[in-house]
């Protein structure tokens, strides 16, 4: 049986450890909620600006614009996103498990891995995989101006004809306790089919319905990688606060069980001294 000295510094050592992961916890609800209502207010303008796109994709020609326009796929890039923090619980990992699948599933092509976030970096050099490209500490200062930066690089490679298409992995956030992991093609762009619902109104477009289609385009990518950025960080830290509630209630577990333990051993020292006492008082006799 382990000492009692060993037993009270191991409770003292679990102590702290659940200190730590209970204010981590906190912490990582308070980002969450900041992240979600960022999220939250992001997404009516992203989904407004995707269905704008379909409209005015059904009265112009996609062919005439590059971010539209299809081909057959030769060379694909595909864009993992996760984390650069861990103690995540499984968040990363299900997320990079994806990618390989994706990638597997691309085999017949020539397919590409740009990461962002550290750990998918990670995740991939220990196995070997090449990357083309990586976004460094994106989620470290989250703002607009890192989506420009990552949606102008991926669209530039697609307009030049560097890649023939692209495709993001990354995960969604439902609520608290769930995140989705979502694979999608992010270019070639795929307008969602207009809803043919009578309305009283035809919008008119100035210049025209193509040159508005053609300022928009670019800017819809960059929304689009603005919207994945705060969906995966909401979830992140979402995991996280899952991650950290449960190694609080283990270390309320094992704190238990090391009292319980600390208290045996002590009342077996104490046994075994009171035997020893009578043991010399009856050898006096």
């Amino acid at each position: 049986m382990a000492s009692l000295k060993h037993i009270r510094q191991r409770i003292v050592g679990i102590s702290n450890t659940r200190q730590i992961t209970r204010a981590m916890k906190m912490v990582a609800a308070a980002n969450m909620r900041r992240a979600q209502e960022n999220m939250e207010k992001a997404r009516p303008y992203s989904w407004k600006l995707r269905e704008l796109i379909g409209s005015l994709a059904a009265h112009t020609d996609r062919d005439r614009h590059p971010l539209l326009s299809k081909r057959e796929a030769e060379r694909v890039g595909v864009v993992c996103v996760t984390s650069d923090r861990g103690l995540a619980g499984g968040f990363n990992a299900v997320i990079c498990r994806r990618t390989q699948a994706l990638m597997k599933e691309l085999s017949g092509l020539e397919v590409e891995l740009i990461t962002l976030g550290k750990k998918g970096q990670d995740f991939f050099n220990k196995r070997e995989v090449p990357i083309y490209r990586y976004f460094p500490g994106v989620f470290q200062e989250l703002n607009f101006n890192q989506a420009i930066s990552v949606g102008t690089a991926i669209a530039e490679q697609y307009v030049t004809g560097n890649y023939d298409r692209f495709y993001i992995v990354y995960n969604e956030f439902k609520n608290a306790m769930q995140q989705n992991i979502v694979c999608e093609q992010l270019l070639p762009i795929e307008p969602e089919e207009e809803v043919t619902t009578w309305s009283p109104v035809e919008y008119i477009y100035e210049p025209d319905a193509a040159g508005v289609l053609q300022e928009l385009l670019p800017r819809f990518v960059n929304i689009e990688i603005w919207q994945v950025l705060l969906e995966s960080f909401a979830s992140e830290q979402a995991a996280r606060m899952a991650a950290m509630e449960n190694a609080t209630k283990n270390a309320d577990d094992i704190v238990k069980s090391l009292k319980l333990q600390f208290n045996k051993a002590r009342q077996a020292a104490i046994t075994k001294e009171l035997s020893e006492i009578v043991a010399g008082a009856e050898g006096l006799k």
